[in-house]
């Protein structure tokens, strides 16, 4: 990268250097350093309440840390605008269900709403139907947001989180409630948008998915950075095995060469007639 490319990057990306936070006296980041920048789709693991959903609010700029410095475009994150915010970066939560009764069409539309008013908004309903047509819910548009399934809702929050169109894309477990095809696609959908030149970050709790799609890997843990690098440096048997506290198997797949990212388990117990477990 050259220098010229690099200064491009750091006004496009979005990082965190240096960032403590305390909420109701706990302590739940300390002193991390995070960055993604555009053309790389970064995953963030973890264990569960390792920290990651809060860094991940911090860098969105909707959770101000006490300590440390945040950038959205090169610009100190406390000092945007939270109507500017939008248009900088767009995020999808945890949360994904939607109170009142909307057509799908009409959710995905809500993206739309930071551009409204400007030249932007002109091609709202190309943008809303190619959000539908990515994440597979053109054929929902119609339906009543209350009455989808978790996995229908998830992709229809992700559509939203497309037609924002937002150079920094911020996804926190996107493929909770998610089958293994809609798995697939939302991650090659993340991967795609990193090609084409956003910076994007999602939240794994799948390490095989954070493996065979992520060019980056942040493992977070009691609110500190463990590791940051490619997959392989970080995906690690002896690592992995001590932050989530259970044996894990890294290696190659025998065929495509892929790496492969798996917990140890025990040989399947059968259950007797007696109620008993006999192995």
């Amino acid at each position: 990268m050259t220098l010229e490319q690099a200064d491009v990057a750091l006004a496009s990306g979005a990082r965190m250097r240096g960032v403590d936070l305390s909420i109701g006296g706990r302590r739940l980041l300390h002193g991390v350093d995070l960055a993604v920048d555009p053309g790389e789709l970064v995953a963030l693991i973890g264990p569960n309440g390792a920290g990651k959903s809060t860094a991940l609010s911090v860098l969105a700029g909707d959770v101000r840390p006490d300590v440390g410095e945040v950038q959205l475009g090169g610009r100190a994150a406390a000092g945007i605008r939270i109507s500017e915010l939008g248009r900088l970066r767009s995020v999808l939560l945890q949360q994904k269900g939607v109170a009142f009764s909307y057509p799908v069409r009409d959710v995905v539309a809500m993206g739309r709403m930071p551009w409204s008013r400007t030249p932007q908004s002109d091609a709202d309903d190309e943008i809303v139907a190619d959000a539908l047509a990515r994440t597979d819910t053109e054929h929902l548009a119609d339906r009543d947001v209350t009455t989808l399934s978790g996995g229908e809702l998830a992709r229809v929050a992700l559509a939203r989180v497309v037609a924002q169109r937002c150079r920094v894309v911020l996804l926190d477990e996107p493929t909770d409630a998610l089958d293994i095809g809609h798995q697939e696609q939302v991650l090659a959908l993340a991967a795609g948008l990193a090609a084409d030149g956003c910076a994007v970050l999602a939240v794994l709790h799948d390490l095989g998915l954070a493996a065979a799609y992520a060019d980056r890997v942040v493992l977070i843990a009691g609110g500190r950075v463990l590791a940051d690098g490619p997959p392989r440096e970080v995906l690690t048997g002896a690592l992995l095995t001590e932050v989530y506290a259970h044996p894990v198997e890294v290696f190659d797949h025998p065929r495509t060469g892929s790496l492969l990212v798996l917990p140890v388990r025990q040989p399947r117990a059968v259950a007797t007639g007696s109620g008993s477990l006999k192995r």
